[in-house]
């Protein structure tokens, strides 16, 4: 589906609202609020922006590769992202909010100069599995909405848009079919959409945003319907998973 112009389009239109949304919300924490815990353990909403800041770098890095097939630079290796979020979630109040929004503008000028072709190709993620230039889009949404959830300031998984909980949910939910994961039926209610993921497991039902918060870790149990014993859900494995059928890992 996303290979068509018009879903690539749709998808790059999904990321810019995206970033939209969450530099709203950075420009407003100010100093104090940029110190100030996340929704993640050990890192403050600045270490938040600045993990967004260096995957857009990441994502651009791709999507040259893709457009040029030439590698545009050494690419940073995890740990290297790593020490790249402490340096920049140090900057000051007013420096990395700013340093965000260069990195998704540049984001965003790779996409409106990827010729068409180019969005086939084939590129790796950092984690070793391959898949087509396009899907850079939907990583680059993932990561907007969820960590506009971590920030804690006020954005919730019930804020996330429609169009993006229906695909994020269907690929999770694929992901977790294929490798087992025990639940046997999930039900969006508020969707009209019912997967069967397992032979075993519990049957859940909640909202579509309680459903994918929940798998992706930001949303309690407590807050998901199952007809098992009360209280008791599998735990969801770390999120997200490389998306199935998938294009395959690595050469190498």
């Amino acid at each position: 589906m996303f290979g068509r112009r018009s879903a690539i389009e749709d998808m790059a239109g999904q990321a810019a609202r995206s970033a939209a949304r969450f530099l709203r919300t950075a420009d407003a924490l100010g100093d104090a609020g940029l110190r100030s815990p996340s929704g993640l353990a050990t890192w403050t909403r600045g270490h938040v922006l600045a993990h967004v800041a260096r995957s857009a770098d990441a994502y651009v890095w791709l999507l040259r590769l893709a457009r040029t097939g030439t590698e545009p630079g050494p690419r940073a290796d995890a740990a290297a992202m790593a020490r790249a979020v402490e340096e920049g979630a140090a900057l000051p109040a007013a420096e990395l909010p700013a340093d965000t929004r260069r990195s998704l503008d540049r984001f965003a000028g790779e996409v409106g100069t990827m010729p068409g072709p180019a969005w086939d190709t084939m590129v790796t993620a950092l984690a070793g599995w391959r898949h087509p230039a396009w899907y850079v889009l939907c990583r680059c949404v993932r990561e907007l909405e969820t960590h506009h959830v971590d920030l804690a300031a006020g954005y919730r998984t019930a804020d996330w848009p429609e169009a993006y909980v229906a695909w994020a949910l269907e690929e999770t939910l694929a992901a977790l079919a294929a490798r087992g994961f025990p639940l046997s039926r999930v039900t969006a209610a508020d969707h009209g959409r019912t997967w069967e993921v397992s032979p075993e497991g519990p049957a859940v039902t909640a909202p579509g945003h309680v459903l994918l918060g929940w798998l992706s870790g930001r949303t309690p149990a407590a807050r998901v319907i199952g007809d098992g014993e009360p209280g008791i859900l599998p735990v969801p494995p770390p999120w997200p998973q490389p998306p199935v059928p998938g294009w395959g890992p690595a050469a190498g």
